[in-house]
């Protein structure tokens, strides 16, 4: 999610706190419901966790992982596109979410818990400007 405030462009962030009590930033992300196509995922998760309602730009790539979940190995795959804020405010009312931030663009490496997420984001500011 990319808005500009007049200082620069910024992304809505999540954080959620993990099983030892640290607050993890990351991407906007979720399931893919039935009927819908992964922009359509995109777009609505991104409402559903941080408040604000956006249109895609561009698609950012795909992060592919495994992680464990009750004993079991789980695969999981997660498209990621770039949405220009079009409304909303940015709100944590989302039960899975901790806090949500706007954060400039030029400091997201910093603040993303995930390298995969980090590689990701270091493509946004290119598909802003081919999108003006």
């Amino acid at each position: 999610m990319a808005d500009d405030d007049g200082t620069g462009p910024r992304a809505a962030l999540i954080g959620r706190t993990d099983r030892r009590g640290r607050l993890l930033w990351s991407l906007p992300k979720g399931h893919i419901e039935a009927g819908e196509t992964p922009e359509d995922t995109a777009v609505r998760e991104v409402a559903e966790e941080t408040g604000i309602q956006g249109e895609i730009v561009a698609p950012l790539g795909i992060i592919d992982f495994w992680f464990v979940a009750d004993g079991r190995r789980v695969h999981k795959t997660v498209h990621h596109f770039l949405l220009r804020a079009t409304g909303g405010e940015l709100s944590d009312e989302d039960v899975e979410v901790t806090e949500v931030a706007w954060v400039p663009l030029s400091e997201l490496s910093e603040r993303l818990a995930y390298a995969d997420e980090r590689a990701l984001v270091e493509r946004a500011p290119g598909l802003l400007a081919d999108s003006a």
